[in-house]
């Protein structure tokens, strides 16, 4: 299914984002079909990879670019979805204390990074190292940005009240949160600037794949939820080329407020395409009140073979149909055909739970000016498995951005530690410093 959607949008125009789960599966497919098909579009979108993993053949980009953060509550919106990818059972927590707590700790250290001279320094990797320096520097540094006072008065408060065990509650989970991020490799990622995220800029469209590795979806997982956070933002909005957001395994990244993306951004020709595998994974990782908007709010479902409640739901969405029924009754004397209509499933869950492999049943929405009379269908989708195979067999491998080496990769981590230790050195006095 998500193969056909990639290249149906190629060929159409479309820009693209791609979370590519399986790297590089789908990320080849986007290239090639790229490749081929270029001349579709008015002006040839750029073709940009995110992956942490061979970064020869990654771009480089700062999700949390400061030109794009215009006030605090964009901030608010980074730390959020940063903290509670990488802590995915806060998601049902929200409002609580522990949880709200270390998301504006890292709030108020994203907006002054931002603020700090014109945010040269407002990088992910920055912030990062920037949680992890002793508390009476950091608070110390912090009160120097009267933005983000209210964000970090009852941490003051609790330092100097001496309530140490409620401090170390309030920001200790957020800085061992981070610690799994302190890595060479993303850093060096996190910290460039090859493109930027507005990828349906008319002048500058964009084919923009990001890809996880599945040992290691926790920790990648919360970096590119926070890539998709902040793509979003520059997407949905009017006068933009069409567009399709397109996510493998969307239950492995935690993306807030998609319902609202789903809700607003069709007028904007935004497409949004989810490909889950049971709705009971998505109830797992979103809770069950976020999942249940996410399956009611989409107008488009293709489901291929499941089975139990999410056979049964979908089942129900399909609706009942009259269906004909007919008895025969036979007995020494005689044999009667009865026949009656019966109010039925369209397609029973029974169905749904045995379709075959290629089968699929779904529904689909409609323009006011474009009426789809088959709304609910049942059918099988008909590939060319040979003409696919000698397709994949031309494929040409991803491009090398750069070529770098172990060196390099370190000396950009140093300096990133170094820069927080400037920060501290020429902001606070000597005596502070003592103190």
């Amino acid at each position: 299914m998500i193969r056909h959607v990639i290249t149906q949008n190629i060929k159409k125009g479309f820009a693209l984002f791609l979370y590519d789960f399986k790297y590089d599966d789908l990320t080849r497919i986007a290239y090639n079909t790229l490749l081929n098909h270029s001349k579709k579009y008015k002006v040839k979108p750029k073709f940009y990879v995110i992956n942490f993993e061979d970064l020869n053949k990654s771009h480089r980009c700062n999700p949390l670019d400061p030109a794009s953060m215009l006030d605090i509550t964009d901030a608010m919106e980074s730390s959020r979805t940063f903290m509670l990818g990488l802590n995915r059972e806060w998601i049902k927590k929200q409002g609580d204390f522990f949880v709200e707590s270390p998301i504006n700790f890292v709030t108020a250290l994203i907006w002054f990074l931002k603020k700090y001279e014109g945010g040269i320094y407002c990088t992910l990797p920055h912030v990062i190292e920037l949680a992890q320096v002793e508390y009476k520097f950091l608070f110390a540094l912090l009160k120097t940005e009267p933005e983000i006072e209210v964000l970090i008065n009852p941490f003051i408060s609790a330092w100097q009240n001496e309530a140490y065990d409620q401090l170390e509650g309030q920001i200790a989970s957020a800085k061992i949160s981070m610690a799994r991020l302190v890595s060479p490799s993303l850093y060096f990622v996190l910290s460039g600037n090859d493109f930027s995220l507005d990828l349906n800029n008319p002048n500058d469209p964009k084919i923009i794949c990001m890809g996880n590795n599945p040992l290691k979806q926790q920790v990648y997982g919360a970096v590119l939820s926070l890539y998709i956070s902040r793509t979003i933002k520059l997407v949905n909005q009017k006068n933009k080329l069409k567009c399709n957001l397109i996510f493998d395994e969307f239950p492995t990244i935690y993306f807030n407020n998609i319902d609202g993306l789903i809700a607003t951004a069709r007028s904007n020709k935004v497409a949004t395409t989810l490909a889950v595998q049971d709705y009971s994974q998505l109830k797992k990782d979103y809770g069950r009140e976020q999942a249940e908007v996410i399956m009611n709010i989409v107008g488009n479902i293709i489901s291929g073979q499941v089975t139990g409640d999410t056979a049964k739901q979908l089942s129900e969405r399909f609706g009942k149909i009259v269906q004909d029924r007919q008895s025969i009754t036979i007995n020494s004397q005689d044999t009667s055909v009865s026949k009656s209509t019966q109010l039925d499933f369209a397609i029973p869950a029974s169905k749904i739970a045995t379709l075959s492999s290629g089968e699929f049943v779904g529904m689909v929405a409609d323009n006011p000016d474009n009426k789809i009379k088959l709304k609910v269908f049942h059918n099988e989708i008909i590939n060319d498995h040979q003409g696919i195979k000698e397709e994949e067999s031309a494929y040409k491998e991803l491009p090398q951005v750069r070529h770098i080496d172990n060196d390099i990769i370190m000396a950009n981590y140093l300096s990133i530690k170094k820069d927080i230790q400037l920060i501290i050195s020429d902001e606070l006095s000597p005596e502070e410093h003592a103190g």
